[in-house]
């Protein structure tokens, strides 16, 4: 009997050998722009580098735990202002090109030179990255900064092969790439990308940390949300993340044949202003509109009540958060916006004109109605008339830096979990610049170094306090509201995890 079973066993090894490899299809109406941790600062190609690459630092998935990622080790002076990076042993590419220290300088080094989008959140904190040995790495920061174990986990603190990125230049597609192929040290390679279509990845087998469970993630891309809906209904996907319509999202929640996972959204949408030569320039135009924005209006009408309104930049639930402000504000104040319209001279006859900006190809469809009804609540004065203008999601980037766009419709996902990152991005000097804001004001900045160097919770909320409030007197950008997050998927998916951070970690996907 004993061998009879060994002969059976044998015979189905081979079986189990051959089973074929199982794929998640993952629809999105998402966009990827540049395949550059130097370049890309946007929800959906961090998404691509959280999966086909990791930082010095990472997180717990579904969690804001930050735990080491590529380090073994982390460690800081007593002044907050040297850091110590031990790197794990053994780390590869998934080519199999080691990665060390030097490589992980390099990469850093090439991010700031390139002085592409993110790399304020490099150069605006570092001073100086040295190499010690090998394994270690040593941060040298202009000011302490207790958040910097989260900043190392965003993507432009990312390794890059320096065999394969150019030195010179950012990079585009793959295609760009030395040997036209991306190479990584993430829990899944890329094997195929067609922009636009589709994005085929695969399980890497020289990562260093928890194996992908499914062994294919494809990621279609769809033209728009109805398409997306279609496709889900249909089983053609098999996960549906970013973005249905409000009313589908009401429709999906409802359909038995499907797993509705609701999430707390830690995303932002807020208008944007063009501060330095603009018209407004002048901050009372500003705070005119900001009287004229009513929040729960804007909800209903285009979300079915779906998502929060948001009197901060700073989120709901999240610490450091002063709502005060914004609601001595009010919405909808027609009188107050009319005050200040007046004084700057404009009448029924003559009034003050303004292009309203919004993209087409990045916040799903609902985006044109969200710009139509704020063109309403804004021309609620009659002293306002507004023009609605739009652009695809990469010209509309060229647009704000080169200061094309006076106001216009943006939205924020968080690159580390601190009030922060809702704040200083938009309002400190050297920041402000790369989202086309260009704020300048020295009060400001104070409070950004003041909050920013210490790492007493009870001294950064005064910090906290202060800006919110003189926020609300200058608006360099005007909150509207924070999203909720919807995933559908067939009953046959598991694993998603997605947490506060709204890191989507593939490897912790199932299906069956």
């Amino acid at each position: 009997m004993k061998k009879i079973a060994a002969i059976l066993l044998a015979a189905l090894l081979p079986l189990a050998a051959f089973a074929a490899p199982s794929t998640l299809v993952y629809g999105t109406t998402e966009k990827l722009t540049d395949l550059d941790t130097g370049s890309s600062w946007d929800f959906h190609t961090w998404e691509f580098f959280q999966n086909i690459s990791e930082g010095l630092m990472t997180y717990t998935p579904g969690t804001t735990n930050l735990v080491p990622g590529l380090a073994e080790k982390l460690t800081a002076n007593a002044k907050g202002d040297e850091y110590t990076v031990v790197l794990r042993k053994g780390l590869k590419f998934s080519n199999g090109d080691v990665l060390d220290a030097n490589v992980m300088k390099w990469s850093i080094d090439r991010v700031v030179a390139l002085k592409g989008d993110p790399e304020s959140l490099i150069s605006s904190y570092v001073d100086s990255v040295t190499v010690k040995d090998a394994q270690t790495l040593v941060f040298k920061l202009k000011l302490p900064a207790g958040y910097f174990p989260a900043l190392l986990a965003t993507p432009p603190y990312f390794p890059t092969n320096p065999k394969v990125y150019p030195a010179d230049k950012l990079v585009h597609d793959p295609t760009e790439l030395t040997g036209g192929a991306y190479v990584g040290v993430g829990a899944y390679k890329l094997v195929s990308y067609k922009r636009d279509q589709e994005a085929v990845f695969e399980k890497n087998p020289n990562f260093h940390g928890e194996a992908g469970k499914v062994d294919r993630v494809t990621i279609r891309y769809y033209a728009d949300s109805t398409t997306l809906r279609l496709a889900l209904d249909k089983g053609e996907i098999d996960l549906a993340y970013k973005s249905l319509n409000p009313a589908d999202i009401v429709d999906e929640q409802k359909n038995a044949k499907v797993n509705t996972i609701k999430l707390d959204g830690a995303q932002i949408r807020y208008l944007a202003f063009e501060n330095s030569q603009s018209v407004f320039k002048d901050k009372n135009l500003r705070l005119a509109l900001a009287y004229l924005v009513n929040r729960q209006e804007l909800l209903q009408k285009v979300y079915l009540g779906q998502n929060k309104p948001l009197y901060s930049m700073i989120p709901n639930g999240m610490w450091g958060q002063d709502t005060g402000p914004y609601k001595a504000l009010g919405d909808a104040q027609v009188g107050k916006a009319d005050a200040l319209l007046k004084a700057a001279g404009f009448t029924a006859a003559k009034p003050f004109a303004f292009d309203l900006w919004y993209t087409t190809s990045h916040y799903g469809d609902a985006e044109v109605n969200q710009a139509e009804v704020l063109k309403a609540q804004l021309e609620k004065s009659t002293l306002i008339k507004v023009t609605l203008k739009s652009a695809e999601w990469a010209t509309y980037k060229t647009q704000w830096k080169n200061k094309q766009m006076a106001v216009y419709l943006l939205g924020w996902y968080p690159d580390y979990i601190d009030p922060d990152d809702y704040t200083a991005v938009f309002a400190r000097t050297e920041d402000s610049v790369g989202m086309g804001i260009n704020y300048s004001s020295k009060e400001m900045d104070a409070l950004f170094a003041k909050e920013g160097a210490s790492s007493d919770i009870a001294v950064r909320t005064a910090a906290f306090k202060q800006i919110q409030a003189l926020w609300a007197k200058e608006n360099p950008t005007i909150p509207l509201w924070q999203g909720d997050l919807y995933v559908f998927t067939q009953k046959n998916v598991g694993g998603v995890k997605i947490g506060p951070t709204l890191i989507f970690n593939y490897n912790q996907l199932t299906i069956k």
